[in-house]
C-alpha cells in the first residue's frame, strides 16, 4: 500500500468511527450525567472511552483470525459455536431495535413541534416520525448512493448547528455550575456513554477498508473513538453551565419525562437563538443517527435472513426495521432515554463488552487459534476477565437505576 493511499484510509476511517459514535446520544448524555455532575461525568466519559477502545480492539483482535470479511455474528459463531451465534443474533436484535425506537421517538417530538411552528396547528408525534421513516425507506430502497448524497447534507447541518450552539451557548456558560458534584448518583449513567462509543459492527468493514493493516486499524480506532470523547466533554460543559440545577429540579423534570437535552435547555432559558439553534441541532443528531443505524439493520437482516436487495426486497426489509420500533415508539412517546438506557445497559454491554471478550478467550485459550500478522492485545486472561466484570457491572447499574428509580 502506497503511503498517500494508507493515510487516506486511515483519515476515512477515523471520521467513520467518529460519525458512527456522535449522534441522538448526545442529546441523553447531559440528562443522565447532570446529577452527578461535570467532573464526575468526565471521568466517567474518560473510563467509559478506555474501556470500549479496548473491547473493539479485542474484536479486532478475533476478526484477524479469519481472512474473510465477517460479521460479529459469524465470529460468535467460529469461536463460541451455534450458542454463541444465536445469542450474538438476539442482541443485535435488542440493540437495533432499542436504538431505533429511541431514534424514532425522539424525532417524533422533534418533527411535530416544527409542523406545529410552521402551521400553527397541533401535530401529533406519530405523524411527524411516521413522515421521517417513510421519507428514509424511500430513500432506502431507491439506493445506496441517494442515502450518501442525503447523509452528507444532514452532516453538514449537524456540524453547523454543533459549531454554532458551543460558540454562542459557551459564552453564557456559568462555571459556578459545573462545581456541583454526586459520585453516588454518577455511575449511573455508564449504560447511555457506553452506547455513545458503541462503533464496533464497522471493524470487520473498517479492516477490509485498510488492507488488513494492523497499526492502520489501532490509530483508527483509538483517533477515531477519541474524537466523540471531546466532542462529548465539550457538550457537557456547555449544556450543564447553561443550566441551573436549582429549585425547579430541571434535569430531574426532563429525566423524568424521558424527553431531551434541548427540551431541559428550553425550560432553563426560554425561547433564544441558542434554544432555536439547540433543536435544529436535536434534529439533526437524531436523524444522522436513526439514518445510520436503518443502513445497518437493512444490511444486517439482509445478510441474516437472506433476503437479496432487489425493491420488493428492500421494501420488506425497510417494514421491518421502521415499522415495529414505530410502533412502539406511538404506544409510549417518551420513551427516548429509557430506550437509549436499555440499548447501552444491556444491548452494548452484552454485544461490545462480554462477547468481544468470550470470543478471544476461546479463540486464545480454548481452540489455540494461531494469529496471521502477530497482533494480540496486551493484559492477558486477567484483562479479559476484568471487561466481563465491568461488563456485568453497568448491567448491574441499570437494573439498580430501574428498580430504584434514580
Amino acid at each position: 500500500m502506497s503511503s498517500s493511499h494508507s493515510s487516506g484510509s486511515s483519515l476515512g476511517g477515523i471520521l467513520l468511527v467518529a460519525g458512527c459514535c456522535i449522534g441522538a446520544g448526545m442529546l441523553g448524555l447531559p440528562i443522565l450525567s447532570a446529577l452527578g455532575g461535570f467532573k464526575p461525568s468526565i471521568i466517567l466519559f474518560t473510563l467509559s472511552w478506555l474501556f470500549m477502545s479496548f473491547t473493539a480492539l479485542l474484536l479486532l483482535e478475533v476478526n484477524l483470525w479469519f481472512q474473510d470479511e465477517i460479521s460479529i455474528v459469524s465470529m460468535a459463531e467460529r469461536t463460541l459455536g451455534p450458542i454463541g451465534k444465536i445469542i450474538a443474533w438476539a442482541i443485535f436484535l435488542f440493540l437495533f431495535y432499542s436504538l431505533m425506537v429511541a431514534y424514532i421517538s425522539g424525532s417524533g417530538q422533534l418533527i411535530s413541534d416544527f409542523l406545529q411552528q410552521i402551521f400553527s396547528i397541533a401535530f401529533p408525534a406519530w405523524l411527524g416520525s411516521l413522515i421521517l421513516i417513510s421519507i428514509f425507506a424511500g430513500l432506502i430502497c431507491i439506493g445506496m448512493h441517494v442515502v450518501d448524497q442525503f447523509n452528507r447534507v444532514l452532516m453538514g447541518g449537524l456540524i453547523c448547528t454543533y459549531i454554532l450552539l458551543v460558540i454562542l451557548g459557551g459564552m453564557h456558560v456559568n462555571p459556578d455550575l459545573l462545581t456541583r458534584q454526586n459520585w453516588f448518583i454518577a455511575p449511573f449513567a455508564f449504560p447511555i456513554m457506553i452506547i455513545s462509543f458503541g462503533f464496533h459492527n464497522l471493524v470487520p468493514s473498517l479492516t477490509t477498508y485498510v488492507n488488513r493493516n494492523t497499526k492502520e486499524m489501532q490509530k483508527i480506532i483509538l483517533i477515531g473513538s477519541f474524537i466523540p470523547l471531546l466532542v462529548y466533554v465539550v457538550w457537557e460543559w456547555v449544556i450543564l453551565g447553561l443550566i441551573p440545577f436549582g429549585e425547579n429540579e430541571t434535569f430531574q423534570t426532563v429525566l423524568d419525562s424521558g424527553e431531551m437535552a434541548t427540551t431541559a435547555l428550553q425550560k432553563a432559558i426560554g425561547h433564544s437563538w441558542v434554544v432555536d439553534i439547540a433543536h435544529y441541532f436535536a434534529f439533526f443528531a437524531v436523524v444522522t443517527s436513526c439514518l445510520g443505524v436503518a443502513l445497518s439493520f437493512v444490511d444486517f437482516l439482509s445478510d441474516g435472513l437472506n433476503v437479496k436487495k432487489s425493491l420488493a426486497g428492500k421494501i420488506f426489509l425497510s417494514f421491518l426495521v421502521f415499522f415495529p420500533p414505530w410502533i412502539f415508539a406511538c404506544l409510549f412517546p417518551h420513551i427516548f432515554l429509557l430506550a437509549l438506557n436499555y440499548a447501552g445497559g444491556f444491548g452494548a454491554v452484552i454485544l461490545f463488552g462480554i462477547l468481544p471478550a468470550a470470543m478471544v478467550w476461546a479463540g486464545r485459550y480454548v481452540y489455540s487459534i494461531s494469529q496471521p500478522n502477530d497482533f494480540k492485545v496486551a493484559g492477558g486472561k486477567s484483562a479479559l476477565i476484568f471487561v466481563m466484570i465491568v461488563s456485568l457491572a453497568i448491567m448491574i447499574l441499570q437494573v439498580v437505576r430501574e428498580l430504584k428509580g434514580i
